[in-house]
């Protein structure tokens, strides 16, 4: 199992790095569940759908770079750095580049993501996103 659930996390990352967010979908079981590194929790499929292209829209070039994993059965943590271009009005200006450590705990069942939960210190992108108003 644990190699199976490695292989689904790593995936999503790819499509992450792609912006991509059908292949994203594609690996979402129904009922996935996204939780952000301040608690918040989004359910279903459809409603994280739409909040990626939302993020992708705000940080077009958002990608993530896993240095470590490790994996326990259907749990996988991912441990690297998140980075992106906060982008208001679809410009990539380098002054408004960010990056910050990130964890992952990605949760498999039967082949799909059931759970994708962020650790991370989101003050960069908030600083950017003061900076750019």
């Amino acid at each position: 199992m644990g190699d199976s659930a490695e292989l689904v996390a790593r995936a999503f990352v790819r499509a992450i790095n792609r912006q991509d967010v059908d292949g994203l979908t594609a690996l979402m079981a129904p009922s996935h569940r996204f939780v952000d590194s301040l608690g918040n929790l989004s359910e279903g499929k459809e409603e994280i759908r739409s909040a990626w292209i939302g993020y992708f829209l705000m940080i077009p070039d958002y990608s993530l770079v896993v240095d470590e994993t490790y994996c326990n059965g259907p749990a996988v943590v991912m441990l690297g750095m998140a980075r992106g271009t906060y982008a208001p009005d679809g410009y990539l200006e380098a002054e408004n580049r960010w990056e910050t450590p990130v964890a992952i705990r990605a949760l498999v069942e039967d082949g799909l993501l059931i759970e994708w939960r962020v650790y991370a210190d989101n003050e960069p992108v908030r600083k950017k996103m003061k900076r750019a108003v």
